[in-house]
């Protein structure tokens, strides 16, 4: 018998999302929730209701930042940037389109650039992201002026912890 999405997405995120009562303190505080398509509370109810397919071609995966303004609110304690990781990473994972690829090609291309480095590179995690997103001329004026100040290093420094950047990657399963 194969784990249902709630069991799966609290074993994942280490929240306890049955405790979430929908008291909405979540989606009243986020700074995103206008670029949601499920606001923060209905993704944790729609992850208690098992709504997988829903949830992972949604856009509220995506465009969560992670602030935790939403884990500070919540009565209960409930953080709920991790149930996110847990819900893109099973979208990815399962080979799901998500509702907005480009900002998917972001994320990853983030993710790449700490992998391969130990942190962010920006300029080989922009042309990463420039190729997936397929959006190669867009922001191309901010791009150069940033760099002609100095802002966009072209030499990337690696981390001098790579072995425990690498570590962290494995326990994640990445």
């Amino acid at each position: 018998m194969s784990e249902n999405l709630l069991d799966k997405v609290t074993s994942e995120s280490g929240q306890a999302i049955a405790l979430c009562y929908q008291c909405r303190k979540c989606s009243a505080g986020c700074p995103m929730v206008e670029e949601f398509d499920f606001p923060p509370n209905m993704v944790m109810r729609m992850v208690q209701l098992g709504m997988k397919d829903e949830l992972l071609k949604s856009k509220a995966i995506w465009m969560c930042v992670s602030c935790e303004t939403c884990g500070s609110r919540c009565p209960n304690e409930i953080r709920i940037a991790p149930v996110m990781d847990a819900l893109r990473a099973q979208c990815l994972n399962e080979g799901i389109t998500p509702a907005d690829p480009v900002t998917v090609a972001l994320h990853t291309s983030f993710i790449e650039s700490i992998k391969t480095f130990g942190r962010v590179h920006e300029a080989t995690m922009l042309m990463t992201y420039k190729w997936k997103s397929k959006n190669f001329t867009s922001d191309l004026d901010v791009g150069l002026k940033l760099f002609l100040k100095g802002k966009i290093p072209i030499m990337p420094k690696k981390s001098k912890n790579m072995a425990k950047i690498k570590e962290i990657f494995q326990e994640a399963g990445k």
